[in-house]
């Protein structure tokens, strides 16, 4: 009897303490998010097909470019095998043709007077070679975040926002994915990896459509825009923001181009 009792009291002991560490455990690979809910309301509904402006232009950059640092890698040795040349750190990417690349440019004034459906289409991020892909992105609220590991080493996903939840996941082997979602806006949210601290990433989070990162020729699009008067903006991660404010009419591709000068 008293071995009995012994043994009844060891296991619920030992149940009360996987109660009571749960809150920290990683979640699985394996994460499958609610439907997505539309966007926050903001009037009356989005129209695509009679939504046809649009604003174009580059993001220039101006003066001496900033010295290239080299990420060490040395630390893991699948990363090291990933490249075949030296990889220099992301914070600042210049084109050949002096534009930057890595600048969001989105809608921050004039498009809460309509409401818009989310996308159920994932964005996705990926590590590959110890990076992230891609450096910037842009996803609606709700939309799914699909997040991937490309390499055979163990990644975490670390997203540090001041208004959404964070979260910390671990993928430990190729080919894992997990969806997971943003429900509220927030521009931007920084994201590292706890692993590999060169790791960095940063996601725009909105709750319309209006969005583009600058790319290899530094040139941003923001189309399917009703007619309208409104407030865009450009964040680099290390120069800061800028703002303007652009008037389209419909089938009209406005132009504006923003310069961030160096330190």
């Amino acid at each position: 009897m008293y071995l009995r009792k012994l043994s009844y009291c060891a296991l619920l002991l030992a149940l009360l303490f996987v109660v009571a560490c749960g809150g920290g455990k990683e979640e699985s690979s394996t994460t499958t998010p609610a439907k997505p809910a539309a966007a926050p309301s903001g009037g009356n509904a989005y129209d695509p097909a009679k939504s046809t402006a649009s604003i174009t232009g580059k993001a220039k950059f101006d003066g001496a470019k900033p010295n290239l640092v080299k990420i060490q890698m040395s630390a893991d040795a699948v990363c090291m095998k990933a490249h075949s040349t030296p990889v220099m750190d992301q914070s600042v990417v210049i084109n050949d043709d002096g534009t930057l690349q890595n600048v969001f440019v989105y809608v921050k004034e004039g498009a809460e007077k309509w409401t818009y459906q989310t996308p159920t289409t994932p964005v996705e991020i990926d590590q590959q070679g110890c990076l992230y892909h891609p450096h910037v992105l842009g996803i609606m609220v709700n939309q799914p975040l699909t997040i991937k590991n490309g390499d055979p080493t163990l990644h975490n996903i670390h997203p540090q926002p001041k208004i959404n939840t964070p979260f910390n996941l671990a993928q430990p082997m190729i080919n894992m994915q997990t969806n997971k979602t943003f429900d509220k806006v927030e521009v931007m949210i920084p994201v590292k990896c706890d692993v590999h601290r060169w790791m960095e990433s940063y996601i725009g989070v909105l709750n319309h459509p209006f969005y583009s990162v600058t790319g290899t020729d530094g040139s941003f699009t923001i189309k399917g825009l009703p007619a309208g008067t409104y407030t865009i903006e450009a964040w680099h991660e290390k120069y800061g923001a800028q703002t303007a404010t652009v008037t389209v009419t419909d089938g009209q591709a406005a132009t504006n181009d923003f310069t961030f000068k160096a330190s």
